[in-house]
């Protein structure tokens, strides 16, 4: 089974396919754009109302962690693909052009930026000399925060090495790193609060990043059996990465929401706000997953399934970008 490709060389073919690929740069940087739109306006209709005091620059907080996430997703997602492709029968040996160098860069960025935030006492850096890098090491929050840096820095290394696989662990550091931010030691229970958040933000980051390069593998093998197989084998796996990835997001809610408030609070608070369109957005995801496999298990071209996952690829990263904020917005906790 292979998809039928035009000469490119082919006369007259030279100028469509420009126009199409502006098309897509185009379609692209809007999308981007529009995207950094979710995390720098997100927080202020939010909170609008609720009484709730936003922490000061919280539209970019909300930015840099969603950037954060974003970097994480990519290169998780091409080594969980990369993986799956070499254990597919007959699978060509070419993969896509690696993005995890420009990943580990743009998280690199984003993490020394909340790195100059938390040093500053979590308030915005107007003035270089009031950020305190040093006084980091004196502070939980601070050493965290270095230790993302650094992992990003390390990832990127990795990524540009001989040997990219190594990447996996520095990008893990990230995961452990997110997961103590997320629950500090004056919440209770934190350590299972950081265990959800680690199992959740993992199955995510292989979710929402192993799709697209799952998609870019498909079209340079050229729909051939080997990438229908390689997306059938990703299928599967996305379907026990999202029961984790609902167990563990229904788990941390109640614990931040008790299940007798959770209703009231999911209209009156910010943070419950945010989760509610996380939600309707996680439900959207999931009817385009089950669309694809549908598509991908019984109609006559599996390629087929390819229009539902590009969906959902972009359905995945306002996900993440919903994610930024809903870390940024003060978090509703009842004990």
């Amino acid at each position: 089974m292979t998809l039928t490709r035009s000469n490119p060389g082919a006369a007259g073919e030279p100028g469509p396919r420009r126009r199409s690929a502006a098309v897509r740069a185009v379609a692209v940087v809007l999308l981007v754009a529009s995207g950094a739109l979710i995390p720098l306006l997100g927080p202020s209709p939010a909170l609008h109302g609720t009484g709730e005091a936003a922490a000061p620059g919280v539209g970019g907080v909300a930015l840099l962690r969603t950037v954060l996430f974003a970097a994480l997703c990519v290169p998780v997602g091409e080594l969980f693909v990369g993986r799956l492709a070499r254990t597919v029968p007959g699978a060509p040996a070419r993969l896509p052009r690696t993005w995890s160098g420009y990943a580990a860069g743009a998280g690199f960025l984003a993490a020394l930026g909340l790195a100059c935030v938390v040093a500053t006492g979590n308030l915005v850096p107007r003035d270089p000399e009031r950020i305190d890098l040093g006084g980091l090491y004196a502070s939980r929050d601070g050493t965290l925060a270095l230790l993302e840096v650094n992992a990003f820095l390390a990832a990127g290394l990795c990524a540009v090495s001989r040997r990219p696989g190594r990447q996996v662990w520095p990008l893990a550091a990230v995961v452990v790193a997110e997961a103590l931010r997320a629950h500090p030691p004056t919440e209770q229970s934190p350590l299972l609060g950081s265990a959800l958040t680690l199992v959740h933000l993992s199955c995510a980051a292989l979710w929402a990043g192993g799709l697209p390069h799952a998609l870019r593998t498909l079209r340079l093998w050229g729909g051939t059996e080997p990438g229908v197989a390689l997306l059938g084998r990703y299928a599967r796996v996305a379907t026990a990465l999202l029961a984790a990835v609902t167990a563990t997001g229904v788990c941390s809610s109640l614990r931040r929401m008790p299940p007798q408030t959770v209703l009231e609070q999911l209209t009156t608070t910010a943070y419950g706000r945010v989760l509610l369109a996380k939600l309707f957005l996680m439900t959207a995801v999931a009817a385009l997953a089950l669309w694809a496999r549908i598509r991908l298990r019984r109609a006559a071209d599996p390629l087929t399934a390819c229009s539902p996952a590009r969906a959902e690829v972009v359905a995945l990263g306002v996900v993440v970008a919903v994610s930024g904020v809903l870390t940024a917005v003060p978090v509703p906790i009842r004990w």
